[in-house]
């Protein structure tokens, strides 16, 4: 058969990300990759615009630079780059990241990512890589490995199949796995938990969010999650920037009893944030607000607005690690909303991400009920 009517198959060039058409580009690619993945949620095209953009607060700390890949004059994959200094002082001046990971299965096209990404890092002094983080371990991170029949939650990514596979092919091996877990709100209470919160009944005093004193709550927060995390594999604290900008999204979308921190002896001493699966919505506006995106999310509150949430983040102070009072905090923090969840008619939650090898958290989980149900990995090189 003649072949020549085919056009050639031309090489795979890399276009720097540098003008606002190019982010626009950059943005729109994982529509391509993932248009026959009836699993992957879009993303708000407006959120991603300001993700990149100079008042993201991880850029008073961190650098970067994306490409797009393109075959034949379309986009087939993209990739970033990060230096975060925050993470550079904490594990040495050698570090750096690559982010943002998406790409048709196609070898060629993946080398010519990750070149673009290694050879940026390198000229930074880099000589280990770990991602994809997008753009810091606080935000999305890792590739999706198991779990690819359910649709991700809210803040949590979405990979195709063979995403591991060629970045393996490039040199990259599995650094660290992060779990998901699964639980039906109506879990039944363990005994042994029972017990402990009644030992421990007269010391803890749980509360929700005091709205009134938004932004000194949010400092709470910040100060019980980075000690609580500090010795965790990859931690990076979170700035004071950060977190206020996560709380500007909590206070419009999270009721307050979504919110629920943990007083031993009135000191502040463990916190949980739950939020409502946004997913559920943003499947159905393909990345835009308009002309009805805004009507749908004001809807967020409501009862049957969302059928499942996620606990994004979670901590109980360093000094009750591994210790039965930790374990009752744990335990009090993640039970709290289940009225609300009942109320507001979620059905299910997912926690994540829990790091696989943190084998005191997961053994809370396991006894009440939860399942592990999706994973994720980080990936790392040396040049």
């Amino acid at each position: 058969m003649d072949d020549s009517s085919q056009p050639a198959r031309q090489a795979v060039t890399t276009h720097p990300v540098t003008s606002r058409n190019d982010i626009g580009v950059f943005i729109d690619v994982p529509w391509r990759i993932y248009a026959d993945d009836p699993m992957w949620v879009p993303p708000l095209r407006l959120e991603r615009r300001f993700h990149f953009s100079r008042f993201n607060p991880f850029f008073k700390h961190g650098e970067w630079q994306a490409w797009i890949a393109y075959r034949n004059n379309q986009p087939v994959g993209r990739i970033s780059a990060q230096i975060d200094q925050l993470h550079r002082q904490r594990y040495g001046p050698e570090t750096g990241h690559f982010g943002l990971f998406e790409c048709i299965d196609d070898a060629e096209v993946a080398a010519v990512l990750v070149r673009a990404a290694e050879e940026w890092l390198a000229a930074r002094h880099t000589r280990h890589v770990t991602g994809p983080f997008n753009l810091s371990i606080n935000q999305e991170c890792g590739v999706l490995v198991d779990g690819f029949d359910t649709p991700p939650m809210v803040m949590m990514p979405h990979s195709r199949r063979w995403y591991g596979r060629l970045l393996e092919e490039q040199g990259y091996q599995p650094v660290k796995d992060m779990l998901a877990y699964w639980v039906e709100v109506d879990f039944k209470v363990p005994r042994l938990m029972s017990a402990l919160i009644a030992k421990f009944s007269d010391q803890v005093r749980l509360r929700p969010l005091r709205r009134d004193r938004f932004s000194e709550e949010m400092e709470i927060l910040r100060d019980i999650f980075n000690d609580a995390w500090s010795e965790n594999w990859g931690f990076v604290p979170f700035t004071k920037a950060e977190f206020a900008e996560l709380g500007t999204s909590l206070r419009l979308l999270v009721p307050d009893d979504c919110i629920q921190i943990a007083e031993v002896d009135g000191v502040p001493s463990a916190f949980m944030v739950a939020l409502p699966n946004l997913n559920e919505i943003f499947a159905e506006l393909d990345g835009s607000l308009f002309p009805f995106g805004w009507v749908k999310l004001s809807r967020i509150k409501s009862r049957g607005a969302v059928r499942t949430g996620r606990i994004p983040l979670m901590g109980v102070r360093k000094q009750f690690h591994n210790t039965p009072l930790g374990m009752a905090l744990a335990f009090m923090v993640i039970d709290a909303p289940k009225k609300l969840a009942r109320a507001v008619g979620v059905e299910a939650v997912e926690l994540s991400w829990v790091l696989e090898d943190n084998k005191p958290m997961r053994a809370v989980l396991d006894s009440l009920g939860c399942r592990q149900y999706k994973r994720y990995r980080i990936y790392g090189k040396t040049l």
